[in-house]
C-alpha cells in the first residue's frame, strides 16, 4: 500500500512564548523526519505540535526517508484599503466570481513570509510558500472602510521567526495595505499602496514592525533590506509616474512656462546664481522655449510625488471641498453685480463680505445672503475698528500670523548690508528726533542699552526688488523699517516708519520717516505707513517664514529620509509622522501658488518677483538657527539664561509665541532626548550607523547643496548633536508650521488691517494726488487697498490654508506604539509627551485668562491658541499637526 505523507498543523498561535520556548526547540532538537505509515492517520488540531511528535514516535511501523522539515499552517489577517469606489466594485467582482470557481492563478494578491532567519544551504533567506488572498473568505468591511482577509502560510518547522512579507498584486488596479497581523501577535505595519505586477514587477517588501538599526538587522533581513533602498532611490532617470515610489533631487525649474510667453517666464532657483534647497524630481520634459525649464503639470504628464507621500481619499475631499466654498464665497458676491465695478468705495463695502454677527440674537439663523459669505475673522468679530490700531500693531508682531520676524534693534541708526555700489548708502534716514520724544525721557542710546527698542526690517528683503514691483500699475511699494518701544506693560509700541524707495539716482535714495500722529493728516499718513509695512510682512510672511523656512527647507530632509534611512530605522519611524503629507502640498504649492501667475504673484506685492525673493532670502538661512532657542538668541528677543526653566530670559516677557513655543519645544526634546539614548548610547553608535550618517550627508551636501561649504552645520557625532538635529526638524513640522499657518485667516482674513499688497504709495505735497488726499483722505486710503475681487480671492485662499482636515494628526497623538512593544521605557516616553501636551493646552488656557498678560488677554483681544496642541476640523486658529501638511 503506498505510503500517505502527513503535514502537522501549528499550534493557534505560532509565536506564543510557550511555543516558542518548547515545542520549537523540542522540533529543532530532534531530526526532522517525515513517516510513511501502512495505514492513514488523520490528525485533529487538538493536537499540540508536542503531542504530534509524540504520536509519531510511538506508531509502531516507522520508516526514516531523506530529511524534510515538518510544515506549519500560519494565519493571517490582511487589511487592506481600496482606491475609492471604483476598487469597492472590483472587490466584490472578484468575491462574487470566487464564490462561483476557484481563484483564478493569474489574479489575486500574493504574499510570502521571509525568515529572519538564512538558510545555511543557500545563504539566502528562508521563505515560505506563496499564500494568496481569498477575496470571498472571512471578509469584514469595518466602520473605518477597510477590508480584513484571512490568509494561511504554509512555513517548515525549522523556518524561524518572520521578519518581513513580500507582496505582489497581480490584480489589475493598486490597493492600499494597511496592516498584516500573524497569529494575532505578530504586526506589519505597511501603510502603503501596492502596485499591480503590470506596473511594478518587483515584489514589495514590508518588514515587521520591531526597529532595528542597520548594524541590529536579522541576518536574512540584511538583502531585503538594502534592496528596499535601493528602489526608493532610483536611477534619477526617467519621467516618474504617478505609480512610482522613487524619491530623487531637482532644482527648481517647474515654476514658470516660457512656452506661454515671455512673461511666464522664471529663473531657475538652485545653484551657485539663485541658490535654494531641492524639490522632488519628476523627469517632466522641457519646455521647448527654455530647455532648462521642465514643463508644467498637463494631462500626460500630472503632478507627481511618489505614491504614499500623496494625500489620502480623506485629505483630498478636506481640500477640495475648501477649495468650492473658497471659490463660491470668492464669486458669488460678483454674479449679481458682475457689470459693476469692484472697486472699494467704503469700508462698507468690505464688510459686506462678511456674515453678519448674530451674538445678540438668541436664535441664530443664517440667511440665504449670509450663505455665500466669509466668516468674520477675529480681528472683525472682536474690533469694530477698520484700520489697525498701534496697540494691535504692536501684539500681531508677538501674537499674530508672523510673530518670528521682530527683533531687538542693537544698533541706531539701522545699516543695511545690501552692496553700497548698487543700492546707495547704507545709512538708515530714521536719526534720534523721530524717536526722542516716545522713549520716557530715555536717549536712544540708553532705549538700545535698556533693551527697549526693536524692530521689524524688510530694507534689505524688499528694496532690491521694488523697481520690478512698482513697475506694475496695480502695484506700489516700499522697503519698510518700524521702530517699536517696549512699554512698563510690556506691550510694543509703533514709534516711527521708515519707507525706502530706489531711486534713479543709485547714490541718493528717496527716504522718508513717518511717525505717529499729531494732527488729522498725519492720522492718515501713519494709518497708510502702518498698511504698506503690513503689506511688506504679508509677502514676508507667506514668502520667506512660512514656504522657504517649513515646506522648502524640510523637503530634502525627506527626501534623504526616504532615500537612505530603511523602514525598519528607528529614525525613520520617529520622523514618519512628521513627513506625512508634506511633499504632496509643496508639490500642489509649485503648481498652484508659487507659480508663474499662480495666487502668490496674483495676490501679493512681489509679483513675478515672489520666488526670487526667497532665494535672496534663503542666502541667510541657517539650519543651527531654525532651532527655537536660538531663532529667539539671534533675533535678539532671548539671552542665554541657565537659570531660566528653558535655559534662556525673554526680553519681552509677554511674547505668546516664544512663550508657549519653548513649552512645546522642550517637550520635544524631553521626548527626543529619551528616544535618542535608548538606540544610540554613546558616541561610538553614532558614528558605526551607516544610514543615519547617509541620510544627514546627504541632506546637506545635495538637498541642500548651496549651503554645502557652510561651517555653521551642526555635526552629527554624539547622541546630543542627533537629538538638536531630530528636535529641530520635529519643531519645524509641527509648532513652528502651525504657528506660521493656521492663523492666516483670522489674523489676516480682514483686508484693511493686513493688506497683502498696496495699489499707491503715500502722496507727498508735491504729489497731484496730494489735493485728493486732503479733501478725502479715507477714499485715498481705500483706493490703496486691492479690488473687492482680489480681497475675496485671498480670504477664499487664506480660509482654505488655515483649515484642518479630518485625518489631522496632532502633537502627542502617536496612533501606532507596537513597534516599540518590547521596550517599554519608549512607550513610555510617548506617554509622558502626550500627557506633557495636554498639561500645556490648559496653561495656554490659563494664560490667555491673565488679565496681566496684555498681548493675549484684554478688551477685545483675541485669545492666542496657535500653540494649542488639540483642535477640531477646520477653521480653529488653533491646533499643532505632527507634519507641514497644508
Amino acid at each position: 500500500m503506498a505510503g500517505t505523507k502527513i503535514e502537522i498543523s501549528g499550534p493557534k498561535s505560532l509565536f506564543s512564548n510557550e511555543f516558542l520556548s518548547n515545542s520549537t526547540s523540542l522540533l529543532n532538537s530532534r531530526k526532522r523526519i517525515t513517516v510513511e505509515v501502512r495505514k492513514p492517520v488523520a490528525t485533529t488540531a487538538a493536537f499540540t505540535a508536542v503531542q504530534m511528535v509524540a504520536k509519531l514516535i510511538e506508531l509502531d511501523s516507522v520508516k526514516v526517508i531523506p530529511e524534510t522539515p515538518v510544515q506549519f499552517t500560519v494565519s493571517g489577517q490582511v487589511t487592506v484599503e481600496y482606491d475609492a469606489m471604483e476598487q469597492m466594485k472590483e472587490l466584490m467582482f472578484n468575491w462574487w466570481d470566487s464564490s462561483k470557481t476557484t481563484i483564478d492563478a493569474q489574479k489575486g494578491v500574493f504574499l510570502q513570509l521571509v525568515s529572519s532567519d538564512i538558510d545555511p544551504r543557500t545563504g539566502k533567506a528562508k521563505v515560505s510558500k506563496e499564500a494568496i488572498l481569498d477575496w470571498s473568505r472571512d471578509l469584514h468591511i469595518n466602520a473605518d472602510k477597510f477590508v480584513t482577509h484571512e490568509v494561511q502560510f504554509l512555513v517548515d518547522g525549522n523556518f524561524g521567526f518572520p521578519g518581513a512579507i513580500l507582496v505582489t498584486n497581480k490584480n489589475s488596479k493598486e490597493f492600499y495595505l494597511k496592516c498584516i497581523t500573524l497569529e494575532g501577535c505578530l504586526h506589519f505595519d505597511c501603510q502603503s499602496w501596492v502596485q499591480p505586477e503590470k506596473l511594478h514587477p518587483e515584489k514589495r517588501i514590508f518588514f515587521t514592525d520591531k526597529a532595528y538599526l542597520p548594524h541590529e538587522t536579522p541576518m536574512g533581513l540584511r538583502e531585503l533590506r538594502e534592496k528596499e533602498l535601493r528602489e526608493l532611490r532610483g536611477n534619477g532617470e526617467g519621467v516618474r509616474v504617478l505609480s512610482d515610489r522613487i524619491y530623487d533631487y531637482d532644482v527648481y525649474n517647474d515654476l514658470g512656462n516660457p512656452d506661454k510667453g515671455l512673461e511666464f517666464a522664471r529663473p531657475v532657483l538652485g545653484g551657485q546664481r539663485r541658490p535654494y534647497p531641492r524639490r522632488c524630481r519628476t523627469g517632466r520634459p522641457s519646455t521647448k522655449s527654455d530647455p532648462k525649464a521642465e514643463s508644467p503639470v498637463n494631462e500626460t504628464t500630472p503632478m507627481y510625488v511618489p505614491r504614499d507621500e500623496a494625500f489620502v481619499d480623506e485629505k483630498k475631499r478636506s481640500v477640495d471641498a475648501g477649495s468650492w466654498k473658497g471659490m463660491m464665497n470668492n464669486l458669488f458676491p460678483f454674479f449679481k453685480h458682475s457689470t459693476e465695478s469692484d472697486s472699494v468705495n467704503s469700508f462698507a463695502d468690505i464688510n459686506n463680505l462678511y456674515k453678519e454677527s448674530r451674538n445678540h440674537s438668541n436664535f441664530p439663523v443664517e440667511s440665504t445672503a449670509d450663505a455665500f459669505k466669509f466668516d468674520p475673522p477675529n480681528i472683525v468679530s472682536r474690533d469694530a475698528s477698520c484700520c489697525l490700531r498701534d496697540d494691535e500693531f504692536g501684539r500681531f508682531t508677538l501674537a499674530g500670523m508672523n510673530p518670528i520676524s521682530i527683533e531687538r534693534l542693537k544698533v541706531f541708526p539701522p545699516v543695511s548690508k545690501l552692496d553700497p555700489s548698487i543700492y546707495g548708502p547704507t545709512q538708515s534716514a530714521l536719526r534720534e528726533e523721530h524717536l526722542i520724544s516716545h522713549l520716557d525721557g530715555m536717549t536712544v542710546q540708553k532705549a538700545i542699552e535698556r533693551k527697549k527698542l526693536f524692530t521689524l526690517d524688510y530694507h534689505d528683503a524688499f528694496l532690491p526688488f521694488l523697481n520690478s514691483i512698482n513697475a506694475h500699475p496695480d502695484r506700489k511699494a516700499y522697503a519698510t523699517r518700524t521702530i517699536f518701544f517696549l512699554t512698563q506693560m510690556g506691550t510694543l509700541k509703533p514709534i516711527a516708519i521708515e519707507l525706502s524707495l530706489p531711486s534713479t539716482n543709485p547714490f541718493k535714495p528717496s527716504k522718508q520717516v513717518i511717525t505717529p500722529p499729531v494732527d488729522a493728516t498725519t492720522c492718515w499718513q501713519w494709518q497708510l505707513a502702518k498698511a504698506h509695512v503690513c503689506s511688506n510682512d504679508s509677502g514676508a510672511h507667506e514668502l520667506i517664514q512660512h514656504w522657504l523656512r517649513t515646506h522648502a527647507c524640510m523637503e530634502p530632509f525627506i527626501i534623504a529620509a526616504r532615500r537612505h534611512l530603511s523602514a525598519m530605522h528607528p529614525i525613520l519611524k520617529l520622523l514618519h509622522p512628521h513627513m506625512r503629507y508634506t511633499m504632496d502640498i509643496n508639490a500642489r504649492a509649485r503648481e498652484l501658488l508659487i507659480s508663474a501667475g499662480g495666487i502668490i504673484e496674483s495676490l501679493f506685492s512681489t509679483k513675478e518677483c515672489s520666488m526670487e525673493i526667497t532665494s535672496f532670502a534663503y542666502k541667510n538661512w541657517r539650519f543651527d538657527m531654525e532651532s527655537l532657542p536660538a531663532d529667539l538668541i539671534r533675533r535678539g528677543v532671548a539671552e542665554l539664561d541657565p537659570t531660566e526653566p528653558h535655559g534662556i530670559k525673554l526680553l519681552i516677557e509677554d511674547y505668546p509665541y516664544a512663550n508657549d513655543g519653548l513649552l512645546i519645544w522642550s517637550a520635544i526634546e524631553r521626548l527626543v532626548k529619551d528616544y535618542v539614548n535608548y538606540y544610540y548610547p554613546d558616541s561610538n553608535s553614532i558614528r558605526s550607523d551607516p544610514e543615519l550618517n547617509t541620510w544627514y550627508y546627504e541632506s546637506i551636501n545635495v538637498g541642500h547643496a548651496d549651503h554645502r561649504h557652510e561651517s555653521w552645520w551642526p555635526n552629527l557625532s554624539t547622541p546630543n548633536d542627533l537629538v538638536s538635529i531630530l528636535t529641530t526638524l520635529i519643531w519645524i513640522s509641527s509648532a513652528k508650521h502651525a504657528a506660521l499657518n493656521f492663523g492666516q485667516y483670522h489674523y489676516g482674513g480682514y483686508v484693511p488691517v493686513r493688506p497683502s499688497y498696496m495699489r499707491r504709495l503715500i502722496p507727498n505735497e508735491d504729489d497731484p494726488e496730494y489735493q485728493n488726499f486732503i479733501s478725502d483722505p479715507e477714499r485715498c486710503f481705500l483706493s490703496s487697498l486691492p479690488r473687492l475681487r482680489e480681497m475675496a480671492f485671498l480670504m477664499s485662499m487664506l480660509e482654505i490654508l488655515s483649515t484642518h482636515s479630518e485625518d489631522e494628526e496632532y502633537l502627542g497623538d502617536r496612533k501606532e506604539l507596537s513597534t516599540w512593544r518590547g521596550a517599554p521605557e519608549i512607550i513610555e516616553a510617548f506617554y509622558r509627551f502626550s500627557m506633557e501636551m495636554k498639561a500645556i493646552e490648559k496653561e495656554i488656557e490659563k494664560r490667555n485668562s491673565d488679565t496681566k498678560l496684555r498681548n493675549r488677554c484684554g478688551a477685545g483681544v483675541s485669545p492666542y491658541q496657535l500653540m494649542v496642541p488639540s483642535s477640531e476640523p477646520g477653521v480653529s486658529c488653533r491646533g499643532v499637526p505632527n507634519s507641514i501638511s497644508i
